[in-house]
């Protein structure tokens, strides 16, 4: 690193009260005309900022000393709201550049540019791009998947180095943005893989944990060791707002790369049909002394508690001001930036609790009417620790009408138990939580929404147990299947390091090979996230979900490594009835309206409940009304260790949804005609004779084709969902 950079001092706190100007321009950063470069920074305390510049590094090398120390010191002048301005004329492309900032006191510090659109490796510097010229190949006819309203959208959390990295991904990019470039992998069985398999799978968006430069990877090693875990981190710890993550690229030493790959990542998305959704993380900063927000502005861009020291909402020793002016135009800012240059879809804002509620709907505002009234909002409405936002916080309810959505954790909770623990909630096991079950199931219309666009429903996401391993736990299997524990200090227990521990793991021991479809933990996953795919709301899953993917019981992966956080391809073949599944269902939900409908009003007035208690749950979709191909549909859920039979209505009905089988075509056909005397002749046209069930453990036949003495009733089996329409009004 420069001396200069190195030879910092610290400037003191700010007080906020004196802090008044606003500058409304939106051309703070580097401003690029023919020959003429423009700076622009803020920062209403100092009296004095200089502008640090740096020819570009002439071999790409961090360690080019001769060129690192080629420094120009060039005064700035202050403008009208605290912007201090400077013009330069030239060529500047590719220089790098640092602001350096001095108070009344005679301190001074040296920042990146907290508006930067490109930096060196690891971020050290701000460089100079003109991001016209960052474009990949047919970036200017790239346009976003459409998307009509936010119930149709199918969401598919994912990490990019997961979905490459295992050696079974067949992925030559592994790791990287490119990776979802390749098109045409298939494994030796001939099942798609990467983007291929997203595509098959059906959802409508991939959404990625953060993708902009965090701070705790180092980019100049990253692909060096492949077992090193310190190359691993899930991204929550942001260094640079405005700027891709480099060790996702194939050269983090060339500012442009990583922008022209990442926008390379999201045109091949887009080509496939797939928004891309950024998670983002605005509530906290990863160092709160070294950031460029402190360096620029000491005290302001974080919030304190009332002794002045630092408040800690995020659980990461600070937390910023969003509501303070100048903190809400740079979220609003960069959030548009990266949907307006990187045609990004979406975004998912972590600890979204600690950012106000007049910034969330200002900037749902602006991105739907200024930008494009596709682009998705939600997130995570709570903080990690106590704030003093307050009742500013964007919680529960604040998103009502607002143009965002929310995680429904109340939903969550209700289906699988808690979130790390063996709690157990209605697929996990638990009698008694149907009610709340169809309160979740209705798009939370009667507990904190005004619309079923407001709610994510979901089971798991990258924190906590993952979908199988929570599935596994509440069984009692986590000693039999090998999980990891931890001691205090963090080490692995019983083993020398965590590759020994999953090496000696088998998280899937209990399934028989041969019956997939027949395990109970198998049949528990699928009912939970089925759950989530039929209920109306914006359903979300976690990518490897459709994989049965276990992270060895790491309740909290972050920077495990590979070795956990790999998705393993070679388990598609091996669990195709899962995939399948899952496609089925998601085929299901985006091809029939009646499971996507848009108010409150259509809910209340097609949704009907038929049937709840004891492990069960069934309730009729009135389709018709809502222009779907089928006039009437019903959904039924069974967490119970026996089969039972549900009285529906009569007619003809095709059941597309049982006992493993998802999708659109009929799997069989059940009639039920009215006989003159008043009693029902039911007809089972099923191609199916028997049905594979679980007790105690083990699994059992059970015939279906004995409903002659019961009236207006379908088996439903053990563990599983059914889903029936008719074409009958």
């Amino acid at each position: 690193m420069i001396d200069d950079v190195q030879q910092q001092q610290i400037a003191p706190k700010t007080d906020i009260a004196l802090i008044t100007s606003t500058y409304e321009g939106g051309d703070l950063g580097v401003t690029i005309q023919p020959n003429l470069y423009s700076f622009k920074v803020w920062s209403p305390t100092a009296v004095q900022m200089e502008l640090l510049l740096y020819p570009p590094l002439t071999g790409g090398n961090p360690d080019d000393i001769p060129s690192a120390l080629k420094q120009s010191i060039m005064p700035m002048h202050s403008g009208e709201q605290d912007v201090w301005i400077l013009k330069v004329e030239g060529n500047l492309r590719g220089y790098r550049y640092m602001f350096k900032p001095t108070f009344d006191d005679g301190t001074s510090t040296i920042a990146v540019d907290p508006y930067a659109r490109a930096v060196t490796m690891n971020g050290e510097m701000g460089v100079i791009v003109d991001m016209r010229e960052t474009h990949p190949e047919g970036w200017e006819q790239d346009e976003r998947p459409e998307l009509n309203h936010p119930t149709d959208a199918v969401l598919y959390e994912l990490h990019v180095r997961d979905f490459s990295i295992h050696a079974s991904s067949g992925i030559a990019n592994k790791g990287k943005y490119l990776a979802f470039t390749e098109t045409g992998l298939r494994d030796e069985a001939g099942n798609t893989l990467g983007i291929d398999h997203l595509v098959e799978l059906g959802v409508t968006h991939v959404h990625l944990l953060p993708v902009f430069d965090f701070a705790t990877v180092d980019e100049s090693n990253v692909d060096d060791d492949l077992k090193d875990a310190s190359n691993y981190n899930w991204g929550y710890d942001p260094l640079h707002y405005n700027v891709p993550e480099g060790s996702y690229a194939s050269r983090a030493d060339e500012p442009e790369t990583r922008i022209r790959e990442f926008k390379s990542m999201v045109l091949a998305l887009h080509r496939k049909g797939i928004g891309v959704i950024m998670d983002v993380v605005y509530n906290h900063t990863f160092d709160t002394a070294e950031s460029s927000f402190e360096k620029l502005v000491p005290g302001y861009y974080y919030r304190q508690n009332a002794d002045g020291t630092y408040s800690n909402g995020s659980g990461t020793g600070n937390e910023v001001a969003t509501e303070r002016a100048m903190v809400r135009k740079f979220t609003i800012d960069s959030v548009r930036f990266w949907a307006e240059e990187y045609h990004v879809d979406g975004f998912r804002f972590d600890l979204m609790g600690l950012i106000d509620v007049t910034t969330m709907k200002q900037l749902a505002s602006e991105l739907h009417t200024e930008v494009s009234p596709s682009i998705l909002l939600y997130g995570e409405p709570w903080g990690a620790m106590e704030s003093p936002l307050g009742d500013e916080m964007t919680l529960k309810g604040t998103q009502r009408e607002a143009g965002f959505a929310v995680f429904n954790d109340n939903f969550r909770g209700v289906i699988k138990g808690d979130s790390d623990g063996d709690g157990k909630g209605f697929a996990t096991g638990e009698e008694g939580k149907e009610a709340e079950l169809w309160t979740g199931v209705q798009g939370s219309i009667h507990d904190f929404t005004q619309g079923p666009a407001e709610t994510i429903n979901y089971v798991t996401v990258h924190d906590n147990l993952n979908l199988w391993d929570k599935v596994a736990r509440t069984q009692g299997l986590q000693d039999k299947l090998g999980f990891l524990t931890y001691d205090e200090d963090g080490s692995i227990r019983g083993f020398n390091n965590v590759e020994e521990a999953v090496r000696q793991a088998n998280p899937y021991l209990q399934i028989d090979p041969a019956h997939v479809l027949g395990n109970e933990t198998v049949r528990r996953c699928l009912l939970a996230n089925g759950i989530v795919l039929t209920s109306q709301g914006v359903p979300l899953i976690a990518a490897g979900d459709e994989l049965l993917r276990s992270k060895y019981g790491d309740a909290n992966s972050h920077e495990t490594g590979d070795v956990v956080n790999a998705i393993h391809w070679d388990q598609k073949q091996r669990f195709k009835p899962v995939f399948d599944y899952y496609r089925g269902l998601i085929r299901l939900r985006r091809e029939h309206p009646a499971f996507r409908l848009r108010t409150s009003e259509a809910i209340e007035q097609h949704v009907r409940l038929l049937q709840k208690g004891k492990g069960l749950l069934s309730f009729e979709l009135q389709g018709a009304a809502v222009g779907d191909s089928w006039h009437r549909i019903i959904v039924i859920y069974n967490a119970t260790k026996e089969s039972h039979r549900i009285s529906i209505p009569s007619g003809t009905w095709g059941v597309v949804v049982e006992d493993g089988q998802a999708g659109v075509n009929t799997l069989r056909t059940i009639e039920f005609t009215e006989k003159m005397e008043g009693s029902n002749n039911i007809h089972d046209q099923s191609t199916q004779h028997s049905k594979k069930s679980i007790k105690n453990g083990s699994d059992y036949q059970e015939s279906s084709n004995n409903q002659e003495s019961n009236i207006n009733q379908v088996q439903v089996n053990m563990l599983s969902m059914t889903v029936l329409f008719s074409q009958s009004s």
